[in-house]
């Protein structure tokens, strides 16, 4: 029995009817995910995230080279307080 141009396209019309019936939820899903989850949450917490970081880069990296100094500072600090502490006890 050999099938007819006819029959062959009923059968694709009903693999189409039964694809597209499966495909349907999968792509729902897929939208959903797509866009409730990453463009309404992920995309704009992310954002948020990169914010904080980029403006406490930017804080850190603008008193970088003040901590330097500060440090320099703090040895020199160190030193003439240590030789004043000697002259103190030589005093006493």
């Amino acid at each position: 029995m050999a099938l007819t141009n006819e029959d062959l396209l009923a059968i694709s019309q009903l693999l189409d009817v039964k694809l597209d019936a499966r495909l349907k939820p999968i792509e729902n899903r897929l939208k959903r995910i797509e866009v409730d989850l990453l463009e309404y949450n992920v995309v704009p917490r992310l954002n948020t995230i990169e914010s904080c970081y980029t403006d406490t880069y930017n804080r850190y990296k603008d008193y970088a080279e003040k901590m330097e100094a500060a440090f320099a500072d703090i040895e020199i600090m160190k030193k003439v307080i240590a030789e004043h502490s000697e002259k103190l006890q030589k005093l006493a």
